[in-house]
């Protein structure tokens, strides 16, 4: 065998040797890169939104169409329990811990029976659970101009007349019904 050959049969497996080892030291690296930096997670928003308010609408006695009215449709309306209606809530946003809520409204034909629901928030409340930046105005956006803002508008420049022919061809049409 010539000197070439063997020189290359003994170099293959010493650089195999090598690039595993860079693969663990790579591997090792962005293990630590990933416990760092974490991903962007998108919020998910599913359901019905209840407040307190919302469900003080609803009693023993409210007929559907009123629950309806007052909570929207029910996330929940199974055909085999048409005595149970589920208003489910859940909302997962980065930073911050999982919202999940469940309010079920039992039925005795059209009327409410009763009403299992947990601890509800104020409809204040919830929005300050989901607002990101708290305490925080908005800026007052102006919506009309003031009598002087229009009189310094300019005043805009009316069309050149034409003395050219409308583009196009000037057709005459034949009746669509005859006489």
């Amino acid at each position: 065998m010539p000197l070439s050959f063997r020189i290359v049969a003994l170099a293959l497996p010493l650089a195999a040797g090598l690039l595993s080892g860079c693969s663990l030291i790579s591997r090792t690296m962005s293990e630590g890169i990933t416990s760092v930096i974490t991903p962007y997670k998108v919020e998910v928003v599913q359901g019905n939104v209840v407040t307190k308010e919302m469900l003080a609408q609803v009693h023993t006695g409210s007929t559907r169409n009123d629950v309806r009215d007052a909570l929207g449709s029910p996330l929940l309306a199974d055909p085999f329990h048409a005595e149970r209606w589920d208003y489910v809530f859940t909302i997962k946003r980065q930073g911050t811990e999982p919202q999940k809520r469940s309010v079920v409204i039992w039925f005795d034909g059209d009327t409410v029976k009763s009403i299992d629901a947990p601890e509800l928030p104020t409809e204040e409340e919830f929005v300050a659970s989901i607002t990101r930046q708290r305490n925080q105005p908005l800026p007052e956006r102006k919506l009309t101009l003031s009598d002087e803002e229009r009189a310094a508008l300019p005043v805009p420049k009316a069309p050149a007349p034409t003395d050219t022919a409308p583009l196009g061809a000037n057709r005459s049409y034949p009746p669509l019904e005859t006489p």
